[in-house]
């Protein structure tokens, strides 16, 4: 079967795997996590990528399934310029090329209600939500028991990532997929779906209902997907 390694977005650790990863064990897969610096103010998307493929040379993973959620959807692509993969996959995120940087990516593509929640800033500069904020944006299917175990384990975000370029100025040479939810609280379905298309060269992008955090909300329904994927 395949190897995946999965690449959480802002905010999250590899935790927010922790339903998703049985599901894709249980049809033959492999899965490799990591934390990612996120709350490291200093750590940029490089840093992200030395962290993915520092789990990935822990765990003996070769030519792997790489899977972005969103902010994580910067990071694999530059997994993929160091390390041979199999395929980038993007769940819930859409960067297209062209110099974009988080912040810009952001200001395009999440909803209204997720650009206009208010944001809180650490002496260290890193962003914090409130916990309803969160709730809604990220978990707004989930059961409640999950929602709140998620939302007591969500780390400070650094801003670098966010506001460095993104040095990705073509696509490395592998197949790619994009994963969407359709009512996703976090990013605009829309804007979203037609970047897809460009990422995927006109082709579609597969489409999740729910939202933002299906390794949560509908983690078997996801793995299955990622099990299609694998053998495509």
């Amino acid at each position: 079967m395949a190897d995946f390694v999965l690449i959480h977005g802002a905010y999250h650790g590899a935790w927010c795997f922790e339903l998703l990863e049985p599901e894709l064990r249980a049809k033959g897969h492999r899965t490799c996590v990591t934390d990612l610096p996120c709350d490291d103010s200093d750590a940029g998307l490089t840093a992200y990528a030395d962290a993915a493929i520092a789990a990935m040379d822990r765990d003996g993973i070769t030519n792997p399934i790489v899977v972005g959620h969103s902010l994580g959807g910067f990071t694999v692509p530059l997994v993929a310029q160091r390390r041979s993969v199999r395929r980038l996959v993007f769940l819930c995120t859409a960067p297209v090329l062209g110099g974009e940087r988080g912040d810009e990516l952001r200001a395009r593509m999440v909803t209204d209600d997720y650009r206009n929640a208010p944001r809180f800033f650490d002496a260290q500069g890193r962003a914090l939500s409130t916990p309803s904020d969160a709730w809604k944006a990220f978990y707004a299917d989930c059961p409640e028991d999950l929602a709140v175990r998620a939302l007591a384990r969500l780390r400070a975000q650094s801003q670098r990532p966010l506001t460095e370029p993104w040095p990705v100025e073509q696509w490395p040479d592998c197949p790619r997929s994009v994963i969407l939810a359709r009512h996703d609280a976090a990013v605009r379905f829309d804007a979203a779906y037609e970047a897809a298309k460009i990422i995927l060269d006109g082709d579609e992008p597969h489409v999740l209902d729910g939202g933002h955090s299906p390794f949560y909300s509908r983690p078997a329904e996801l793995a299955e997907l990622l099990h299609m994927i694998a053998k495509e």
